[in-house]
């Protein structure tokens, strides 16, 4: 089960991290791109840029912490799993529709709502 925390964690952070990167100083964003990303030991990125392995660590953990922080002060990325989970359902619903219609109703007005709706749910998910 840890594991799949991990998982969770690792995605969350990388979610959090293309929203509001751009938020953090050029120095975080390397640091974290470096750690998160390219998967550099906090030890390597230290010797790479010539400072501690606690100064690399505390640049990260305030990095994530800001990241942390905007999420909850905006709940974008929240918001925008929420939409994209909502989109899936619609998909998934009018592929049902045009199913139920291809063995029951066989309506070709119905076929085509259901195609224009699949079609709008996945233009809004890119």
């Amino acid at each position: 089960m840890a594991d799949m925390n991990d998982k969770h964690s690792a995605f969350r952070m990388t979610m959090l991290y293309d929203f509001y990167g751009e938020l953090l100083t050029d120095r975080q964003r390397e640091f974290y791109d470096l750690y998160h990303n390219e998967d550099f030991s906090l030890a390597e990125i230290a010797e790479n840029a010539g400072i501690t392995r606690q100064g690399v660590r505390d640049v990260i953990v305030r990095a994530e912490a800001i990241l942390n922080e905007m999420e909850e002060k905006t709940g974008i990325v929240a918001r925008f799993l929420e939409v994209r989970e909502g989109l899936n359902d619609i998909r998934r619903s009018a592929e049902q529709i045009s199913a139920l219609n291809r063995t029951r109703f066989h309506s070709p007005e119905l076929e085509q709502l259901a195609r224009d709706i699949q079609d709008r749910a996945a233009e809004m998910q890119k």
